[in-house]
């Protein structure tokens, strides 16, 4: 023993008493809000209750010299916190010869149940981990999956768990056909999976821009030195019964059906430029009334440009460009420019210029969220699409409100329409649940097992989402509420302790909101508090927000997002987004949290055998 019995008996023993009264007297305090939670939860309710109490001290001198003795430093306490100090104190207590203890009845979660409990509920919510790990993997469905069967049963097959709907996208009809391949691949597997319903909640996002016009671009490739290794590969169609493409095309261009009737293999159809350049393009191969052709320069075509056909350089047939897509082109915008929100949904535009570069008239685009402009003040942080342009509210005139941009890439960053909008320190006076969200519900609720509730920033949102469950008679549904939102997780311990009232319940973090509310220096330690409260609740946790993004879309993981997958393996589910390389990278993330889950159960570090811990006999 390192330490003197004096100090044990006069210091630490009176220290982890004082720990335990604290303890004991948040249970009281909390009593009345404990006794309206589900039976089979309450005593999950208490822990919470002690492990809040542990947290408002400052134990790290005491964690010292309970680590000199060998003991506990109450470090991994979060699902029996109570136990844990006693377990503490009693060892103490035998280290000095002290024998019995001045406590009562012992705690409800004890040191060998608090995991226990967790796994239990997470299994009641998420359903039976798989037999490789026991973190489940949820998977957001693209729109294909309303088409593809066979992408659905790929993903059931290649390890997912749970089926992502996000109501913020498709619409009834998309969401049921899923449910309806998901369920059929099910029968053909032989395994089961559950569905999670995300509802959308109040859209905080940018409004429409407008068109800069119909036209079409295509790009040829090119070498360091500039010259074209690969033309552009342009699908031309009957522009009154345009057909689908029967090689991978760049695009296409809808033109007048007597025009594509003449050309033979090898014509020349030149097409103007909206630079006031012509471009040839080679008539290569037919399929049904329509051309592959191949164009070897960049080109901008726009809507109406004039077409003529010529064989040998005799000119045949003259027509024109039919409609065009429209296309938009982002707002740009650089440290130091204004930026209007606007009430009004007027598509949004570029700043106007003189033609001496004066400013006539700031960048605007509309807000989606009609509560912003009763709430935003001067002074607020505003930040856009994922946190990639931030600014400053200046003025707010309740139609208006002038942001100051203050964070944009060095060359300016691109402001498109749908992206979103997070202002961490306004107090949005508005429902999580929204009409649209009820509607959805009904529609749904026959078909899943798991609701999530989106912008969820108090106990209240929890309450309103309860009432609205039990008004369409959806008793078996879970819930999942998702922390994004600066006053979520200010209010975590309430929205957990309210949640606890309608069980099963999880926490999604939602890291990218989140990252951008609370700021990105922040984002690792405020997840971390996150995952030790809903432990000490027993909630299980979704890890949630560009998990191995870049493998979904480009099908090569890069190296920190490995690490990050990595660390999911503390909490009961992971979620992947969706992405064209979604089946390999849900592969790569099942063998990422196999390889693992035996060296890690949440924070409690494991010890299997290392094969690299054996040294060969020529070493020796």
């Amino acid at each position: 023993m390192r330490l003197p019995k004096r100090h044990i008996t006069e210091n630490l023993i009176p220290a982890l008493e004082k720990l335990r009264d604290a303890a004991v007297a948040m249970e009281h305090d909390y009593r009345a809000k404990v006794t309206c939670i589900d039976p089979l939860y309450q005593a999950s309710a208490n822990n919470l209750m002690h492990y809040l109490a542990l947290r408002q001290s400052d134990i790290r001198e005491l964690q010292q010299d309970l680590a000199l003795l060998g003991l506990s430093r109450l470090g991994r306490a979060e699902a029996h916190a109570l136990s844990s100090i006693d377990a503490v104190l009693h060892a103490l207590r035998a280290l000095v010869g002290l024998s019995g203890s001045n406590h009562g009845q012992a705690p409800a979660i004890d040191i060998r149940s608090g995991e226990a409990r967790l796994n239990e509920h997470a299994v009641a919510l998420l359903g039976m981990p798989s037999d490789k790990h026991a973190t489940r993997i949820m998977v957001t469905m693209p729109s294909e999956a309303a088409v593809d069967a066979k992408l659905v049963r790929d993903l059931l097959a290649a390890g997912m768990d749970i089926m992502r709907i996000n109501c913020a996208h498709d619409g009834p009809d998309a969401w049921l056909a899923m449910i309806r391949h998901l369920r059929d691949a099910e029968r053909e597997l032989g395994r089961t999976c559950k569905v999670y319903a995300d509802l959308a909640g109040p859209k905080l996002r940018t409004g429409a821009i407008s068109a800069a016009g119909r036209l079409a671009e295509f790009k040829v490739k090119r070498d360091v030195r500039g010259a074209v290794t690969a033309p552009s590969r342009i699908w031309l169609t009957p522009a009154h019964h345009q057909e689908a493409p029967a090689f991978p095309v760049d695009g296409a261009l809808p033109i007048d059906e007597v025009l594509l009737r003449a050309v033979r293999s090898g014509d020349i159809i030149e097409v103007d430029d909206t630079r006031g350049s012509k471009r040839s393009l080679l008539a290569m191969e037919k399929s049904g009334s329509s051309w592959l052709a191949h164009c070897q320069q960049h080109a901008f075509i726009a809507e109406g440009a004039g077409c003529k056909l010529y064989r040998k350089d005799n000119l045949l047939v003259q027509g024109k460009v039919a409609k065009l897509p429209e296309v938009f082109q982002p707002i740009l915008l650089k440290t130091g420019d204004e930026l209007m929100l606007t009430r009004d949904q007027a598509s949004g535009s570029q700043a106007h210029y003189d033609d001496h570069g004066k400013l006539l008239g700031p960048a605007r685009i509309p807000c989606t969220l009609d509560a912003v402009f009763d709430a935003a003040q001067p002074g607020q942080p505003v930040w856009l699409d994922d946190g990639k342009i931030g600014g400053t509210v200046s003025a707010n005139d309740g139609k208006v409100i002038t942001v100051q941009i203050t964070h944009a890439a060095p060359q300016g960053s691109k402001l498109r329409a749908e992206k979103g909008i997070n202002l961490p320190e306004t107090d949005l006076n508005t429902p999580a649940l929204t009409e649209a969200d009820a509607e959805n519900l009904r529609v749904l609720v026959s078909h899943i097992d798991v609701i999530g509730l989106s912008f969820v920033r108090t106990s209240e949102d929890v309450l309103a989402l309860h009432r609205q469950l039990q008004e369409v008679g959806a008793g078996h549904l879970g819930t999942v509420l998702k922390i994004e939102t600066r006053q979520a997780f200010e209010n975590l311990p309430m929205i957990l302790l309210t949640s606890l009232c309608r069980p099963p319940v999880g926490i999604m973090v939602a890291r990218g909101d989140l990252a951008v509310e609370i700021g990105f220096e922040r984002l690792a330690e405020v997840q971390e508090e996150i995952l030790w409260l809903c432990e000490a609740a027993h909630i299980p946790v979704i890890w949630a927000t560009q998990v191995l993004e870049s493998m979904a879309k480009n099908g090569i993981p890069t190296r920190a997002e490995v690490s990050d997958a990595a660390l999911a393996i503390r909490a009961e589910c992971v979620m992947l987004n969706k992405g064209p390389h979604i089946v390999e990278t849900l592969s790569f993330l099942s063998g990422v949290l196999e390889r693992m889950s035996g060296h890690q159960v949440k924070r409690r570090p494991t010890m299997r055998r290392l094969s690299v811990s054996h040294i060969p006999e020529h070493e020796q």
